[in-house]
């Protein structure tokens, strides 16, 4: 890459694009969505990373890109708002080919990281932990699957998973179940849904045995999530 970015001193935005260029995780994930789902992207324009970029710093549509775009001495070259709509524009007709791909470009750049990471990863000490705990995300207008929430709001109830960081930190968050704002919080079929898209974005060797504890609050505690 002939420009190189320089590097972050406080920035979240610029902590993470440097942090991808030491890992070139961007080209990678680029390469690993195009071959499977032959979107036939332009690589040179780390179009997944400007979207990751948009979203850390604050960004909730596609036309954020354009707040990167006021800033190419610190982002470079970022995608056009056509480069950027058409490739999302096929993920979205691909529908579960185009979520499997994300996830196991997810799960690949998240292994990679604990690997570089060594004795700081989350899994140094040998063991995971992952916690699944439902949140209520509000709705301040009609959204589709906002409903009125047992807390008495409107909006909606994900189910998500995250990998605790232990007291040095919060969590990674690693799955997501999107459910309406009327979706039970100890429904066994979504915490076995939600626990399955978890072990799926961690190495194998935690995916089954001893090795990864899954927690859960009162919402897990139904006979058929346990068994």
């Amino acid at each position: 890459m002939p420009w190189r970015r320089p590097r972050a001193v406080h920035d979240p935005g610029k902590i993470l694009l440097d942090l991808d260029l030491d890992l070139d995780l961007d080209l990678d994930l680029d390469l690993d969505l195009d071959l499977d789902l032959n979107l036939n992207l332009d690589l040179d324009l780390d179009l997944d990373l400007d979207l990751d970029l948009a979203v850390a710093v604050g960004g909730d549509c596609l036309a954020d890109v354009g707040m990167l775009r006021a800033e190419p001495a610190v982002f470079g070259p970022v995608a056009s708002d056509p480069t950027v709509s058409r490739p999302v524009d096929t993920l979205a007709a691909s529908g579960s080919k185009a979520l499997s791909a994300i996830r196991a470009a997810r799960a690949e750049a998240r292994e990679r990281v604990w690997n570089v990471a060594k004795t700081a990863a989350l899994d140094a000490a040998g063991q995971v932990i992952v916690d699944l705990d439902g949140v209520l995300v509000l709705a301040h207008s009609e959204k589709q699957d906002a409903t009125a929430t047992w807390k008495e709001t409107f909006g909606h109830h994900p189910l998500m998973g995250f990998v605790d960081h232990g007291r040095g930190g919060s969590g990674e968050p690693v799955a997501g179940l999107l459910r309406p704002g009327n979706a039970g919080s100890n429904t066994a079929a979504d915490h076995i849904t939600t626990a399955q898209l978890s072990l799926a974005q961690l190495s194998k060797k935690y995916r089954r045995g001893r090795q990864t504890l899954i927690r859960t609050d009162s919402g897990g505690g139904t006979h058929e999530f346990v068994a």
